[in-house]
């Protein structure tokens, strides 16, 4: 397996030009893969994992150095933040009002609500997942309201 001395692309045997970069392929000696551990993460990888706790990860990718360099790490970092604002408000509002009603209807309104309030947050999870998946194929998927504040935010 042969690898460009230039920039380190895998070569097919025989060929003359790097089919990357376009450099003479000659008599210099192929460069070694580069290693896993040498290159960090790929962005795709990263992207997804600014998903995983939510605004923690995201403000954790927005800082770390390979990464917040990066257009797409850095919109799905904003995104993961955007949206975990918007989970937590969200959760904070239904829970006011769920105590509200079932203060008012002596119990009834407000457990019909607490299993309701599962289901939404099952729904959440689903979305987040969603997300972390099209963040892993490399696709910028922009939530409602939220991905255009991100791409923004990115400077997309």
């Amino acid at each position: 397996m042969a690898f460009c001395a230039k920039c380190g692309a895998q070569m097919a045997e025989g060929t003359t030009f790097c089919g990357s970069c376009g450099a003479a392929v000659g008599s210099a000696a192929p460069v070694a893969a580069p290693s896993a551990a040498s290159t960090g993460m790929t962005s795709n990888v990263a992207g997804c994992l600014a998903y995983i706790l939510g605004f923690i990860t995201g403000i954790i990718f927005l800082v770390l150095e390979p990464y917040k360099n990066d257009k797409f790490v850095r919109f799905h970092a904003f995104q993961s933040i955007f949206y975990s604002v918007v989970v937590i408000v969200f959760h904070i509002v239904w829970s006011i009002l769920t105590g509200i009603l079932g203060i008012l209807t002596l119990g009834f309104l407000g457990l019909v609500m607490v299993m309701l309030s599962l289901f939404i947050s099952l729904v959440f999870l689903a979305y987040a997942i969603f997300m972390m998946y099209k963040a892993y194929q490399n696709e910028l998927y922009k939530a409602p309201i939220i991905g255009d504040l991100a791409a923004k935010q990115a400077g997309m």
